[in-house]
Formats: C-alpha cells, structure tokens, sequence
C-alpha cells in the first residue's frame, strides 16, 4: 500500500518536472523557435484551439518563424493569438496566405526579463511538486492504522527523497535555461 502511493507520487512529480520543462522550453533564446507557439490557443470558431492544429510552423530563419494555416479564414484569429502572447515582442505580418513572425533581437535587459519568467516558472513548479507531497503525506497518514507508524515513518522518509529528486530536477532544467538565456 505504501508503495503504491509513493509510485503514484512519483509518477505525479515526474509529469509535473516535464511540464516545467515543457514551459520552460516556451521561453524563447536567441533563435525563434516553433515551440514558443506551443501553447497558443486561438479562437477558432469560438472554441480555443491549439495553434499546432490549425496551421503548420516552419522556421524560415533564424529569427524567422513561417506560419501557414490549414484553413485560410483563420488567419485573423491566428494572427491577433500571436499578437496577444505576452512577453513575445514580436510584430507577426499577414499577406493573405501566410503569417511571418519576426523575432526581436535579444538585449541584456531583456535576457533578464526572460530569466526572472522562468525562475517563476520554476517555482510554480516546486510548489506543483509540494503540493502532491502533501497529498501523499495525507495519504500515507490515512495508512497508519492499516500498517503501523514505523512503516508509515520509513515511507514518509521515501517521500522526502523523491521529492528532493524531483525539486533538483527542476532546479537543474532551470539553471540549463538561465544559462541559455544568458549566453550570447
């Protein structure tokens, strides 16, 4: 039973330290990259629908990124979706058939900006990975009667390692990205 809850913990914690990396892979660097659209959801129809699955993006250039919707009505809401992301600094253009998206160049200033972003990131992710330790201390405590405190003691123990594993992984993708933020 114990084991049981610490499995699930740690499957929990592990798919909260991907989304990290996931967001943390939204923050663009000096290159413009596909993934920074990745979680752009555009009116489409009046329902919110991912970017990916009503155009396809291509990089053009190195701060180029081509997007070139499936269906051609949609290439307002597109376009205003990538207008509307915050932080991008970016102006996308639209001539009828294709969107251009031209990433700004990088200052320092703005390096930092994107550094103090994904630091929060990071914390909300440790806080994510805090939270499911929580609820599996509760769910370890509800386990006292069955199993007995000792067993109950050494599975708390456990806890408090996988989520340290867990908390140093986020720890290490985030100071990955700094670097790559910071580096010129």
């Amino acid at each position: 039973m114990i084991a049981d809850v610490l499995s699930d913990v740690g499957t929990r914690m592990s798919k909260a330290v991907e989304a990290a990396k996931d967001d943390f892979a939204t923050v663009r660097t000096g290159r413009a990259n596909p993934q920074l659209f990745q979680k752009v959801l555009v009116s489409y129809y009046g329902t919110p629908t991912p970017l990916a699955q009503l155009a396809s993006l291509q990089n053009q250039e190195a701060r180029t990124i081509v997007v070139t919707p499936y269906d051609k009505s949609a290439l307002r809401d597109i376009e205003q979706a990538i207008r509307d992301i915050p932080n991008l600094g970016a102006n996308p253009t639209n001539d009828g058939t294709v969107i251009r998206v031209t990433m700004p160049e990088l200052t320092a200033e703005r390096r930092k900006e994107y550094v103090k972003i994904v630091r929060g990131k990071g914390e909300d992710a440790k806080v994510s990975i805090r939270n499911i330790r929580r609820k599996g201390k509760d769910d370890l405590e509800a386990l006292k009667s069955e199993v007995g405190d000792d067993d109950v003691a050494r599975g708390e123990k456990e806890l408090e390692a996988v989520t340290k594993s867990h908390i140093d992984a986020v720890d290490a993708a985030l100071k990955a990205k700094e670097t790559e933020l910071l580096s010129i």
